[in-house]
């Protein structure tokens, strides 16, 4: 199975800068994006093939997640059935007969940190959800996490250490996840490739000078490691301040 998630950061601007081109060209089976920032209705795309499913939040122009899938699924589940948690949009999982799958948009501690709080207790919520699906099937996790796990994971990472996605709690949260009995994919398969990021900031030229971070991923339940063949990131591809990430996986 060929899997592809994206950040796109507003999809109908994406859809200007050669979103559907992208999507078009990869012929995925499942294609994911986070932060549509849309309303139902105000977009036109339903693409030949796919099932299309919408998760949008409350507030207009702000987050949200879309899935686009080959296979029908079992069943569709929206948020984490917490209501603190479900206002924003931010998950859609899908059932299939031997895994689920999950699409996120970790929300953002923001600037000074001011929503680091919440965001601590929606990892200890959303690992909780994660972990119950787990024992029920395998789960393929993916989407913007908003967080660069280790040193090698951005590529500033001293002046960074108190900043929104790299603060020592978060990756501490992201640690739990694993620890929890799940893989970040691109790691396991290149543990010491550095420069391997995802986004990058509009401001001071950071994509032209490669000031990157890794914060999308795609994540596993480990007993699916022997099924995985690839975890990709698409860096050269444009259209938002992120770039796609894809999984080859045996399923």
């Amino acid at each position: 199975m060929k899997l592809i998630s994206w950040n796109v950061n507003g999809l109908r601007a994406a859809m200007k800068k050669g979103f559907e081109e992208f999507f078009l060209s990869q012929e995925a089976d499942l294609f994911c994006v986070q932060e549509t920032k849309l309303q139902e209705g105000q977009i036109d795309f339903a693409p030949e093939g796919y099932e299309c499913y919408w998760n949008y939040a409350e507030k207009k122009g702000y987050s949200g997640t879309a899935i686009f899938t080959r296979k029908k699924p079992l069943h569709v589940y929206y948020g984490l059935g917490i209501e603190e948690h479900d206002q924003e949009g931010r998950v859609i999982t899908l059932e299939f007969e031997d895994f689920y799958f999950v699409v996120v948009y970790t929300p953002n501690s923001q600037t000074e940190l001011r929503r680091l709080d919440y965001r601590m207790k929606w990892e200890d919520d959303f690992r909780e959800y994660l972990c119950r699906l787990d024992k029920e099937k395998p789960v393929i996790l993916t989407g913007d996490l908003n967080v660069a796990h280790t040193e090698i994971d951005l590529k500033n990472p001293k002046t960074n250490t108190k900043n929104a996605g790299f603060t020592q709690e978060e990756r501490d949260k992201f640690s739990e996840l694993l620890d929890a009995g799940f893989t970040d994919t691109f790691r396991y398969l290149n543990p010491d490739v550095t420069g391997a990021y995802t986004w990058w900031s509009y401001r001071f030229r950071a994509r032209e000078k490669d000031a990157g971070w890794r914060i999308d991923y795609f994540v596993i339940s480990d007993r699916l490691r022997s099924k995985l063949n690839d975890s990709i990131i698409y860096k050269t591809v444009m259209g938002s301040d992120h770039c796609p990430i894809g999984l080859d996986i045996e399923l």
